[in-house]
């Protein structure tokens, strides 16, 4: 198990490559600097789990729970010294946070209490592509359905203007616009038709209710990052809600048998695979196998998360059950902002 500094060191070296300097600089301050001089900073020390990001992911509960304090206006000395970014001197740094410590105790130990809940824009890119891919294959209306899906923000991917070689993904006027970096071959731009579009998750956040909580895991020194997911935010509040409270696997059964017809019916997750217990993982393959032999349906599965071959950011594939078959479409940053498309063939020998 990763030590606590060793897990705020670690975690600032993932917010580095991400694009957050101040967060990066942030979790190693507290590396070097935690100590038992208040509750909060006792119970960081002492955590009786796995505080590394790929378990409970202790420096980021800290981050979420300052940021909130920042969002809300309750505590300005910390809106300041975060507004001063990478400028702010170590010895203000440590002053405000010690003090924070004991300030705001409740706080942040109910921050500390729950794990972070993020909803990536970005990683509509990944869907975005293979989407408008799978509309120019076979020409059909799309289903979709999400694990892992969050507040759901990731399932308006339709709704979002991404620009593209050649044009862009989305409407115009989309209250959403992403330019990411695009690698590789160029995309297909066939705008789909959504059928249906629904998601589950076992702890499904309210895009208004549980508007600040997922702000607050956004990084500090991120003001674009910030500004879209607020935008995207409002936009899902104004329409219903459209993730389940439920395993995934559960949820799946159930969906699959009330998908029919003549659809593509796209099951996607991003940067949630690894989290869904083996149990619930063979569960979910076993059911796409079945429900892949039924006539009428055409049944993918689409996936986006970390692999083990050392590439840069994560894996795009595409897996038909039906055929047993693992396809990969290229790599994409964890955040979406760039992304190497290597897509399958349009014709003969792809799903």
């Amino acid at each position: 198990m990763m030590d606590v500094r060793a897990s705020f060191l670690a975690q600032g070296d993932h917010c580095s490559g991400l694009g957050s300097e101040q967060t990066a600089r942030y979790c190693r301050h507290f590396a070097r600097h935690l100590n038992e001089d208040s509750a909060v900073g006792r119970r960081i020390l002492s955590w009786p789990g796995d505080p590394s990001s790929g378990s409970d992911a202790l420096a980021l509960r800290l981050m979420g729970g300052l940021h909130a304090l920042v969002l809300t206006g309750a505590d300005p000395e910390l809106a300041d010294l975060w507004q001063q970014g990478l400028s702010a001197g170590d010895a203000d740094m440590a002053r405000v946070f010690s003090r924070v410590f004991l300030t705001h105790e409740a706080h942040l130990q109910s921050w500390l209490n729950g794990p972070p809940q993020t909803n990536e824009l970005r990683r509509s890119v990944a869907l975005a592509a293979i989407g408008h891919w799978l509309s120019a294959r076979y020409g059909l209306p799309l289903v979709l359905s999400e694990l892992g899906a969050s507040a759901g923000l990731n399932l308006y991917w339709p709704e979002w203007r991404i620009d593209v070689p050649g044009g862009h993904f989305g409407p115009d006027n989309s209250p959403v616009h992403m330019t990411p970096e695009w690698r590789g071959q160029a995309p297909v731009i066939a705008p789909p038709q959504i059928r249906d579009r629904a998601g589950a998750d076992l702890n499904p956040l309210h895009p208004k209710q549980d508007r600040l909580r997922l702000l607050s895991y956004i990084w500090a020194g991120q003001p674009d990052r910030l500004a879209r997911t607020e935008a995207a935010l409002s936009h899902a509040a104004a329409r219903p809600g459209l993730v389940t409270r439920s395993d995934a696997a559960d949820w799946l059964e159930g969906r699959l048998a009330r998908v029919s017809g003549p659809v593509v019916h796209l099951v996607c997750h991003t940067i949630a695979w690894q989290y869904f217990p083996e149990a619930t993982q063979a569960r979910i393959t076993t059911l796409l196998e079945k429900a892949a032999a039924r006539p009428g349906t055409i049944l993918l599965r689409f996936g986006m998360e970390r692999d083990d071959s050392g590439g840069a950011g994560a894996a795009m594939t595409l897996h038909d059950p039906a055929a047993g078959r693992a396809i990969p479409f290229g790599r994409v940053d964890f955040h979406g902002r760039w992304i190497d498309w290597q897509p399958a063939a349009l014709q003969g020998g792809t799903p």
